[in-house]
């Protein structure tokens, strides 16, 4: 069965190798924002022969071809996902004390949006909204 990732890939005319297959299969099956070494650690399982470094030019050459997004939330690490197809428009919350992220879609803050730039004599072409988090009742100081 083709990945969706896979897919995308082969729509694009992207040549899909044996070890780029493995990889979009791996990212296609993420429920998480991996980074580059997570990725090549499940995608070695499958195929011991993939470097991280075959794992970067992967994910960059998926990045040029707008099938992936790359993050940064802030923890020194460059996390993937699926690029947005226009279909499931989301945003993220970062938990900053152990660095999960989680992603919500709110069509409140969606029509807020569209409101707040239409009254400014906008229209939105793009953006991304990252909610940095820590637990309720969680007291500690934070760095910024």
């Amino acid at each position: 069965m083709t990945s969706r990732i896979e897919q995308l890939c082969k729509d694009k005319g992207l040549k899909m190798t044996g070890q780029r297959r493995v990889i979009a299969q791996v990212l296609s099956a993420a429920q998480d924002h991996p980074d580059a070494e997570e990725l090549h650690k499940r995608a070695a399982s499958i195929d011991d022969r993939i470097s991280l470094a075959t794992v970067y030019r992967t994910v960059r050459l998926f990045e040029e071809a707008d099938i992936l997004e790359r993050h940064d939330f802030r923890d020194g690490r460059a996390r993937f996902e699926t690029a947005e197809d226009g279909d499931g428009h989301h945003h993220h919350i970062i938990n900053v004390r152990s660095g999960e992220v989680v992603e919500f879609e709110d069509e409140v803050l969606e029509a807020l949006k569209r409101r707040i730039a239409a009254d400014l004599g906008f229209k939105i072409v793009g953006e991304r909204l990252e909610l940095y988090c820590v637990p309720i009742g969680d007291d500690e100081e934070v760095e910024k």
